[in-house]
């Protein structure tokens, strides 16, 4: 069986490939032509010096409706795979529209369209649980399209692109299956990770000052909860998941299902941390505002205004089907408590880590 990837090398992808030798002969990986470099260094890293007896890299750009592809190239590929792993999108809160559309929406239909070609078992479309959008209330797995409002482009485009894979799903086109992580952060165990955002601007920014710390309150702390999960989880539950029949057309949410508030997940920070923190009630619109308008500001505190709006998030995740196809694996996501201080740890140790998306 061969399995078709989009997303290596990137942060999921990596981990997800070297899972997928375990269950086929050959992997295909479609890279980005200025990534072939680190996708084959990646490679090694992940499989050992051997990694082109298991995987094959071939060029290609999803945002293309060939995805970059000579033509007899695809059609060799189109004979040949049978299962479809989507991972490749923008993981960016900033993204401008065009390149968003481009990437997260465009290039899923292209992606779809490979998938349809190929007469593909299955489409393994990774999505995310902020396809919800500002929805005021409980998300669902069986939810998408409830009328909600966006953060920013990310978000939208990541909805869009789901809407497109259920369409086809619905149609029978192209049997799929939908996984949508919560907020991504470092491995459980390692606290490794490829990129610092969201949550990461908030350690970095307490291990910036001394232990006497600022932390901007941004609305009521014990409203808002913040769903985070590591990135073992969603690689072991992916993994699983995809290699059951149950699974098909099925749309799982691998979110905690115990989440911390706002409040508590600050005050495990500060704990981690080492810090004490001195609260200051500070108007989400105010803070946006003044790191969109100063850029000094922004440089100041190194962090992106398109994070705080998940700071009053008012939306809650359940995952019902991840938890009944997971259950009596062992796979469930651990609590933020227990391996908040591998991700400080890694941060301390590894200082330049950039926030920059890989596109």
């Amino acid at each position: 069986m061969s399995v078709f990837l989009t997303g290596f090398p990137g942060f999921l992808g990596s981990a997800l490939v070297e899972r997928l030798t375990d269950r086929t002969d050959e992997i295909v990986c479609l890279v980005q032509p200025q990534y072939r470099e680190a996708a084959e260094t990646r490679a090694a890293d992940v499989l050992g010096p051997d990694w082109r007896e298991t995987l094959t890299l071939v060029e290609g750009d999803i945002t293309d409706p060939n995805l970059g592809l000579p033509a007899t190239t695809r059609t060799d590929l189109e004979s040949q795979v049978e299962e479809v792993f989507h991972l490749a999108a923008v993981y960016d809160l900033a993204v401008s529209p065009d390149v968003g559309e481009a990437v997260n929406v465009d290039g899923t239909r292209h992606v779809l369209d490979f998938a349809d070609a190929a007469d593909a078992e299955r489409l393994h479309y990774v999505s995310t649980c902020y396809v919800s959008g500002r929805y005021d209330g409980v998300f669902t797995e069986s939810d998408l399209d409830v009328g909600q409002s966006f953060n920013n482009h990310y978000e939208a485009t990541k909805f869009r692109a789901e809407v497109l894979v259920r369409e086809r799903m619905d149609a029978e086109d192209v049997p799929a299956t939908v996984y949508r992580p919560a907020i991504v952060v470092g491995d459980s165990r390692t606290g490794a990770t490829q990129k610092y955002d969201g949550p990461y601007y908030l350690i970095r920014w307490l291990l910036r000052q001394p232990r006497v710390a600022v932390v901007p309150r941004l609305g009521d702390p014990d409203a808002t909860e913040l769903n985070v999960v590591p990135r073992d989880y969603v690689v072991d539950a992916i993994d699983h998941l995809s290699g059951l029949d149950e699974s098909e057309n099925v749309t799982y949410q691998l979110c905690d299902p115990n989440p911390p508030t706002i409040r508590e997940f600050t005050a495990t920070l500060l704990d981690a941390t080492d810090r004490i923190g001195l609260h200051a009630p500070t108007p989400a619109s105010l803070a946006t505002s003044a790191l969109n308008r100063w850029d000094a500001l922004r440089a100041i505190v190194d962090i992106e205004p398109e994070t705080l709006p998940y700071f009053t998030h008012p939306t809650r995740y359940v995952g019902g089907n991840a938890r009944t196809h997971l259950a009596g694996t062992g796979i469930e996501p651990p609590a933020f408590e227990s391996y908040v201080s591998e991700l400080v740890d890694f941060v301390r140790e590894n200082p330049n880590v950039r926030s920059d998306a890989m596109r």
